[in-house]
């Protein structure tokens, strides 16, 4: 059998199981199953699979996933979370949009905790249209923001699957974690900087109602007590691992024991708290292993096939610039994420990437981040991306999908621009790493 007819097979059998309804990781499973059967000499091949799901999930690299997880989800059920957002809509009552710049910025800061960028939508857009629609926000102004910021989940670190793409990469946790802070930012304030000058110019977008005034010093005290220390948390992980003073592992468990300590002294450390932490961290960790699982024998199935070393010698062949086969590498994660959740994306294009990067000479962690980058944009890129399902399930009834649509391609411009930057000038991605 040819490389490229494996391949069209390995495809429609997965894509025709995600049809039908199956989860990703046992779709992935059974696909690999009946390609090891085939390839590898019938049941006799059934055991190298079995070891090779073992070694792909009982590795070091992945201890940081379920901590980060947990060090989120106690931040959201212990209520930190909701205080941070209350501290930031007080200092923001002045702004053109202020509703619209609040979504943002709860968007990061949710992105920090959850990582996920439709439960990050469903969350906002339950707590926030409905006082955007009695404010008369436009619908631009009110779904936008909302998408732009639970999209923010995945840029944001720290970040699971960044962590996941390096495990299946083979490049450094903490460069890829560090690398995507300053993109993240520079994403935030240009969403942030397009909704206050757009509601500047055109005041019907967000009409200004009075915002009951809060004292300075009153803000002063909450922004000491309910936003620095969680913020604080965040950023002595990142700061530990960027100074090589931790692994991300043990970053990501110093994070998770000094906001257990911090929910402690705020008085929110129940039993209900921990057991709902815990069973939602617990759920979100096994889902990603569980979809990493297919990552080994998927690798060792295409370089059996021989379909790695096809495609890598196909791609450095092409008489065209390697920009070219970036963009085109790019289109591909875009449309696929209209269909597919962010792992699975990873856990599909990455082996089939990695050897074409290494050939061309590319930095992995600038690839990867810009993949990142990519994979954040397709959840709200029409007509497919799954944050904007979200988005139509929670919205009023007069808000048709042509509505979310709309809402959406500002923001997807603004992404665009930010990966045209990323590509011109990789400085914006690797700078920071390069300190480390």
């Amino acid at each position: 059998m040819e490389w490229w007819q494996f391949l069209a097979l390995f495809f429609s059998g997965l894509g025709g199981l995600l049809i039908i309804g199956l989860p990703v990781a046992f779709a992935f499973l059974l696909v690999n199953l009946v390609g090891v059967y085939y390839l590898w000499g019938g049941t006799s091949g059934f055991n190298q699979i079995v070891l090779s799901i073992e070694s792909s999930i009982s590795t070091f690299v992945l201890v940081p996933i379920p901590m980060f997880v947990l060090m989120g989800t106690i931040m959201f059920h212990s209520g930190i979370a909701r205080k941070m957002i209350d501290v930031l809509d007080h200092w923001i009552g002045f702004v053109a949009g202020r509703l619209a710049v609040l979504a943002i910025l709860t968007g990061a800061v949710l992105g920090a905790l959850t990582g996920v960028a439709m439960g990050s939508v469903a969350i906002l857009g339950s707590a926030l249209l409905p006082e955007m629609k009695e404010r008369a926000y436009a619908k631009s102004m009110t779904i936008g923001p909302i998408l732009a910021s639970g999209s923010l989940a995945i840029l944001i670190p720290p970040s699971t699957l960044a962590i996941v793409m390096a495990s299946l990469g083979g490049f450094s946790v903490a460069k890829i974690l560090v690398a995507i802070v300053v993109p993240g930012l520079l994403l935030a304030l240009m969403f942030a900087t397009y909704i206050v000058v757009r509601c500047t110019l055109n005041p019907e977008l967000a009409p200004a109602y009075e915002v009951p005034h809060v004292r300075l010093t009153l803000r002063l005290r909450e922004t000491f007590v309910h936003l620095l220390p969680p913020v604080s948390i965040i950023v002595m992980v990142i700061a530990s691992i960027f100074f090589g003073i931790a692994t991300p592992t043990e970053a990501a468990a110093l994070g998770t024991f000094i906001t257990l300590i911090l929910a402690a002294l705020y008085g929110r450390l129940s039993k209900a708290v921990i057991i709902s932490a815990v069973a939602s961290a617990t759920t979100l960790s096994i889902m990603v292993l569980i979809i990493l699982t297919g990552s080994a024998g998927f690798s060792q199935l295409l370089s059996f096939a021989g379909v790695t070393s096809a495609i890598t010698s196909f791609a450095t062949d092409l008489p065209v610039h390697p920009i070219i086969l970036l963009l085109l590498m790019q289109l591909v994660v875009m449309i696929m994420g209209m269909f597919l959740e962010q792992t699975s994306i990873v856990l599909v294009t990455i082996p089939i990437f990695l050897p074409v990067i290494h050939a061309l000479g590319w930095d992995p962690i600038w690839f990867g981040t810009i993949m990142m980058l990519n994979l954040e944009m397709a959840t709200i890129t029409p007509p497919f991306g799954l944050s904007l399902f979200v988005m139509k399930g929670i919205a009023p009834p007069e808000v048709t999908i042509g509505d979310i649509y709309k809402a959406a391609l500002p923001f997807i411009v603004i992404n665009i621009m930010l990966m045209g930057l990323m590509i011109a000038f990789p400085g914006i991605i690797l700078w920071l790493p390069s300190l480390m």
